[in-house]
């Protein structure tokens, strides 16, 4: 995988876009923003609607209600809906900028849930989002869902996307991330700065990233807790913490179960305990002990 040399100017440029500075995601071309126009439109035929909410209504005032509202937006009869209406219900929501239908819709294209797998597509709905709701509070409805639209982009920026007339931009892609880690607080956006600085061929900055990986560990981010952990154990370029490092590890080895990141966080833990001492080994497992509530509510949130 590509890394890139984190540029630490690139911390007001994301700063500044809190102020209100819109960022321009797109690249201004005629040919992506017929890109995102596209991407807006309903399928052909117009399919009907299914139970959009009355927008002479309240805004939801929460997370939970933006979620509960998506749902009966998508399913009111509560007997499971047709993907061809889950399109037109999702189509509907998109065209009147909801952010939540915009990501759906982004994921969707970008797996090939349900549809064609389509970047340009996704690219398209990932950068409305971003665009139209850069400057949203932070703590707002739908800032994880902006966050997360700016580290999408900020992937497409990485890697190119000539369809869409996004080039490599490894500058534009860490700007992105940027803006998701320090405006919005994202925590996999705070993953993967702290990656960068890890993984810099140039100039990696072990304290930098360790810090960055902490601020996502204690949001519960089972990878930055596994790599801070690892980090912290083995000392790579900071004064070693045992013990500590064995917490995160064996915290993110408990968060990790039956998730993706399983197998590599249990490589990590066995490898690290197999050469630990015992008293950092018991030390780990009571420090352990007594953090991970905070992530069990977290996670029941």
């Amino acid at each position: 995988m590509r890394t890139f040399r984190v540029n630490h100017a690139l911390i007001s440029v994301a700063v500044g876009l809190a102020c209100g500075l819109v960022f321009g995601v797109l690249p201004a071309t005629a040919q992506t923003a017929q890109v995102a126009a596209n991407a807006a439109q309903p399928p052909a035929g117009g399919l009907p609607a299914v139970g959009l909410p009355d927008p002479a209504k309240p805004a939801p005032a929460n997370a939970v209600d933006a979620a509960l509202t998506m749902a009966n937006m998508l399913d009111g009869a509560g007997g499971g809906i047709s993907n061809d209406d889950l399109m037109s219900a999702l189509q509907s929501g998109a065209e009147a900028g909801q952010p939540m239908a915009l990501w759906r819709l982004g994921t969707m294209y970008e797996n090939g849930e349900g549809v064609a797998k389509d970047d340009v597509k996704a690219f398209g709905y990932f950068s409305q989002i971003a665009n139209d709701h850069a400057d949203a509070a932070p703590r707002s409805v739908d800032a994880d869902i902006v966050a997360q639209s700016f580290v999408k982009i900020g992937e497409y920026y990485r890697e190119g996307l000539p369809d869409a007339g996004v080039p490599v931009d490894p500058v534009r892609s860490e700007q992105l991330i940027l803006h998701a880690a320090t405006y919005f607080g994202n925590a996999e956006a705070q993953y993967r700065v702290g990656e960068l600085y890890l993984q810099s061929p140039k100039e990696p900055n072990p304290l930098q990233g360790a810090r960055w990986l902490s601020l996502a560990a204690h949001k519960g981010h089972i990878a930055a807790q596994a790599k801070l952990g690892d980090l912290l154990f083995n000392g790579n370029g900071l004064t070693a913490q045992p013990a500590e490092g064995l917490m995160w590890l064996t915290v993110a080895h408990d968060q990790s179960a039956g998730t993706p990141d399983e197998d590599w966080v249990n490589e990590l833990l066995t490898r690290d305990m197999a050469i630990a001492t015992p008293d950092d080994r018991a030390k780990a497992v009571k420090m352990a002990d007594a953090i991970e509530p905070e992530f069990a509510a977290m996670a029941g949130q």
